[in-house]
């Protein structure tokens, strides 16, 4: 499979729910050097360090003496949710600025399919690639060959 062509002046958005690194490839199609710009963090500790309620539970039928829990609010990706859709209004007001012409999007599935559902048109319309896989822990070096192996 070949790789992504990175051409100069791309923005690669490398996200996960966690953190979100903005590069810029500040060399070409043939010797890509991509360069963080811009840096995003949250901190999204484990749902069991956020919930604080216990499961809410009803009745299962009117008159019924049965209750049934109702499940947890899942708040870690709630908040990977919530940092996917500020990466994608980020994104917004810098292709609305035309500070980008081209986009790569890497992201792990969930933070992706988040991210799509709230890309604007003028977004949508720049990403010329997306890759699904966890790659923020990595060198700027390994995403850079990851990227042109495809």
């Amino acid at each position: 499979m070949s790789g992504i062509k990175l051409e100069h002046d791309i923005w690669v958005v490398v996200a996960d729910g966690e953190k979100a690194l903005f590069l810029r490839n500040e060399g070409d199609e043939k010797y890509p050097h991509l360069e963080v710009f811009r840096e995003m963090n949250e901190d999204n500790p484990p749902t069991h360090d956020q919930g604080t309620d216990k499961p809410g539970r009803f009745a299962d039928g009117g008159t019924s003496v049965h209750k049934s829990a109702v499940q947890e609010t899942d708040w870690h990706r709630v908040e990977k949710e919530r940092f996917a859709k500020e990466i994608a209004a980020r994104l917004y007001k810098s292709a609305h600025k035309g500070d980008f012409k081209r986009l790569v999007i890497v992201a792990p599935p969930l933070v992706m399919g988040e991210m799509r559902k709230e890309l604007h048109k003028e977004v949508e319309d720049r990403v010329i690639a997306e890759l699904p896989k966890t790659l923020t822990n990595h060198t700027v070096d390994e995403i850079e060959k990851i990227l042109m192996k495809g």
